[in-house]
C-alpha cells in the first residue's frame, strides 16, 4: 500500500519525494503516487526522460520542496509543535534569525538562535535512535514486530499496537479467499480488518457513496456497518454532503 511505501522509505527518499517500488519495477511519487515504470520514457515538459528522472522532475515541478509536505504532517507523526515547524519552514527558505523574527513578528534573534541549537540537539537524538532502533530491528522479533497504522488514524492507543503475527492470525480468521466472514467486535480486531480492507480503495482517488458501497459488498454483505466504520475511525473522510469518499491521508 502506499502508506507502507511511505514509511519504508529511507531518510533520502522522504526528503527528495519519491522511492522505488520492486514488486512494480517503478519510482513512486511520495506525494501524489503517480508512477513511472523502469525501462519507459517519460515526457515532462518538452524533454524526455528514462523513469528516474522522470519521477525527480515530476516530484520538483509538481511539488516543489517536500520540506512543506513533511511539516503539514499531523503531531504524532511529527513529533514538532506548531511553533517548531514554522520555524523549520522559514529555516528552510533560508532566511536569517532576524528576518524570521520580522516573518513572524514576536520574540528575538537570541530566541531564534536558541531554537536553532535545539533543533541541531533534536537531530543528534534523532540519528541516535534511529541507529538503535536498526539494530532492534535487526534483530527479527517476530513478537515485537509492530505493523504501521494508516496515517490518518484517530485515537491512537495501544489498540493499534498489533504485531505481524497478530495481523496475520486474525486474517486468517476473519478472510476466506479475501471475502470477510464476519466483522469482529473487539476493537484491535476491527482495526486489522479495516486496515487490510483499505487496500480495495486507492489513495488520492475521489469516490461516490454508491462506488464504495459496490467496493464494500464485494467483500462484506453489511457494507453500511463498514463504511461507517472507516469515517469513525479515520481511515476515509467524506463531504459534507456524503457524496465524495476519500483515503484519509494525515
Amino acid at each position: 500500500m502506499m502508506r507502507e511505501l511511505f514509511w519504508n522509505a529511507s531518510i533520502e527518499e522522504m526528503a527528495q519525494g519519491y522511492t522505488y517500488e520492486e514488486e512494480k519495477e517503478s519510482y513512486v511519487c511520495l506525494v501524489c503516487h503517480s508512477q513511472f515504470a523502469k525501462g519507459e520514457i517519460f515526457t515532462i515538459g518538452n524533454r524526455q526522460f528514462e523513469a528516474e528522472k522522470a519521477a525527480e522532475k515530476h516530484t520538483a515541478a509538481e511539488h516543489g520542496s517536500m520540506l512543506p509536505h513533511l511539516l503539514e504532517m499531523d503531531k504524532k507523526f511529527t513529533g514538532l509543535s506548531d511553533l517548531q515547524k514554522e520555524l523549520l519552514y522559514f529555516l528552510g527558505e533560508g532566511k536569517n534569525d532576524k528576518e524570521i523574527v520580522n516573518e513572524m513578528g514576536a520574540g528575538s534573534t537570541s530566541t531564534i538562535r536558541n531554537h536553532r541549537f535545539k533543533f541541531r540537539e533534536k537531530e543528534k537524538q534523532a540519528k541516535v535512535f534511529l541507529a538503535a532502533m536498526y539494530l532492534i530491528h535487526a534483530r527479527k522479533d517476530e513478537e515485537n514486530d509492530f505493523v504501521d497504522f494508516h496515517q490518518g488514524a484517530t485515537m491512537v492507543d495501544e489498540r493499534y499496537q498489533v504485531t505481524s503475527k497478530e495481523k496475520e492470525k486474525v486474517l486468517a480468521a476473519y478472510f476466506e479467499e479475501e471475502r470477510l466472514k464476519s466483522f469482529p467486535s473487539k476493537e484491535k480486531r476491527k482495526i486489522i480488518v479495516l486496515q487490510h480492507l483499505l487496500n480495495h480503495f486507492t489513495p488520492g482517488k475521489i469516490y461516490s457513496e454508491k462506488e464504495v458501497n459496490a467496493v464494500l459488498q464485494g467483500v462484506y454483505d453489511d457494507f453500511a456497518t463498514l463504511r461507517r466504520y472507516f469515517i469513525e475511525y479515520g481511515f476515509m473522510e467524506r463531504s459534507r454532503d456524503c457524496e465524495e469518499y476519500w483515503i484519509k491521508s494525515s
